[in-house]
């Protein structure tokens, strides 16, 4: 099974950043790669950390609980939004967010985030009106997702083909949380979207909260992303000063991180003298790290031979990084995208209804954008 490791750069593009600029694909690559054309669709923002479309229009959202709706031709309006007032320090605020896969009717939305008076990661649920306001609908989904001084909050939501939902989570900086199923720090959690537990997860017969763990064993988890040809998630992890990953999700899988005694991050990410059966990554940066963040998979023919590509953004890297997948998920390449590196730390990429790519930017300091991303 082919495994990678250390990316390499590609050469960075110079001049001034505009709010449209047309990239040319690289003359190195063999096959056909697209050129691409980048717009800035809002700009003046703070660390927005995910975006979702409810139907038409735009949610996106920033990590001190704000929260914004576009549609295409007009300017961001801010939602109405009675979030719990999140829990700011370090890593943590409003972080995750996907619509419903019938929000096209039904307006729902859902959202990750640090609870300030409960002291957790929580997940909940709202429906979009037609005034632009978010209303909670019924109890949080998830609550109790370990919650510490803000560090390896995760969290990132996504549904499968099958309408159930998974969450990504971090360890929140616990030693025991990834390998203890009692706890829902470290893991992929699958529920559906009301809330309820599949009986199906693997470990449902164990009761409590080991109920909603998918799989287990991980650092924190940044991106999650559903594979159109085939259904599989693939989530993207930080490591510590070492290989972050890219993982192709197995059902009750140990992914192998386990920092103990305390919290020692000099262990592997992917422990196999301690977890034989250990599931490696797909993918891992090797030194140094770059910070993984979101991803997405670019589908449509305008693509061109990127066409099924796992699109990897870079915090630290400050990049797009492409994995080109095999039928049974297994890196062949990798190459960067170029024109990505203009914009700083990337946090966040989705394919939007279009089937263009967008990217949000985690710069801080109102100097973040959300970036379209168009094959012409």
């Amino acid at each position: 099974m082919t495994r990678w490791k250390n990316w390499t750069a590609a050469a960075g593009l110079t001049g001034a950043l505009g709010a449209s600029f047309l990239v040319a694909g690289p003359a190195e690559v063999a096959e056909a790669a697209p050129s691409l054309r980048y717009t800035t669709v809002v700009s003046g923002l703070t660390i927005p950390w995910d975006l979702t479309w409810v139907g038409p229009v735009m949610l996106f959202n920033e990590r001190d609980g704000s929260l914004f709706s576009k549609r295409a031709g007009a300017g961001p309006r801010r939602v109405s939004f009675p979030l719990p007032r999140p829990y700011l320090n370090s890593e943590g605020g409003l972080l995750g967010m996907v619509a419903d896969p019938k929000a096209a009717t039904n307006k729902l939305f859902y959202t990750c985030s640090t609870s300030a008076s409960a002291r957790d990661v929580r997940v909940l649920r709202w429906r979009l009106t037609a005034d632009t306001r978010a209303v909670a609908v019924g109890k949080p989904l998830v609550t109790g997702i370990p919650l510490t001084s803000g560090r390896h909050t995760g969290c990132r939501l996504r549904f499968s083909q099958k309408g159930v939902l998974y969450i990504g989570t971090g360890d929140a900086a616990v030693g025991t949380n990834p390998q203890k199923k009692s706890s829902l720090g470290g893991k992929v959690l699958r529920v559906y979207s009301n809330g309820t537990v599949p009986k199906t997860n693997p470990f449902y017969a164990s009761g409590g909260k080991a109920r909603y763990v998918w799989n287990y064993g991980h650092r924190n988890i940044q991106g999650l992303a559903v594979r159109p040809s085939s259904g599989r998630l693939f989530t993207a992890e930080h490591g510590s000063y070492r290989d972050d990953e890219v993982n192709a999700v197995r059902k009750g899988a140990n992914y192998g991180w386990n920092p103990v005694p305390g919290y020692d991050e000099s262990v592997p990410m992917t422990n196999r003298r301690t977890y034989p059966k250990a599931v490696r990554a797909v993918w891992s940066s090797g030194t140094p790290t770059v910070a993984t963040s979101g991803l997405t998979f670019l589908s449509g023919k305008r693509w061109e031979t990127w066409n099924g590509a796992l699109a990897v953004a870079e915090l630290k890297g400050e990049d797009i990084r492409l994995l080109f997948l095999d039928r049974d998920g297994d890196v062949t390449s990798t190459r960067t995208v170029p024109g990505a590196d203009r914009f700083g730390r990337i946090r966040t990429l989705q394919q939007g209804p279009d089937g263009l790519l967008y990217l949000t930017t985690s710069n801080g300091g109102g100097q973040d954008r959300i970036v379209r991303v168009t094959p012409s």
